[in-house]
């Protein structure tokens, strides 16, 4: 089982950046996601979830106010990845960004990092002119 987080860099404020979580060993869409960030100095932060798929009703997504409205989620169940997709973005951005699994969780998902079961490497995104 492995997530790889990826697609960080240096943007510039109000640039955008698309960050993937790859799974591989498992499938990704059958199971909650969440995002996290954790800026230096800063405790760790739950930016948005997803629940796992299911024909029978549409994904549940949660964001965190502070990126409500500049990002959004997406999957290519093909690739076995799910995007977030980051706009607008400013300093306050500025921190490692993780992808994690919620094996247990049936339906919906948590925005507590405590509540996911495997965890990725991180990949640093840094807004700044």
């Amino acid at each position: 089982v492995q997530l790889q987080a990826s697609g960080g860099g240096l943007v510039q404020p109000g640039g955008s950046l698309r960050l993937s979580c790859a799974g591989s060993g498992f499938t990704l869409a059958y199971y909650a996601i969440g995002w996290f960030r954790q800026a230096p100095g800063k405790e760790r932060e739950g930016v948005l979830c997803i629940s796992r798929s299911d024909d029978r009703s549409n994904d549940y997504i949660y964001y965190a106010d502070s990126v409500k409205g500049r990002f959004t989620v997406s999957r290519s169940n093909a690739k076995n990845t799910l995007y977030l997709q980051m706009n607008n973005l400013n300093p306050a951005d500025t921190a490692v960004y993780y992808c994690a699994a919620d094996f247990s969780r049936e339906s919906g998902c948590s925005a507590l990092g405590s509540d996911y079961d495997y965890w990725g490497q991180g990949t640093e995104v840094t807004v700044s002119s």
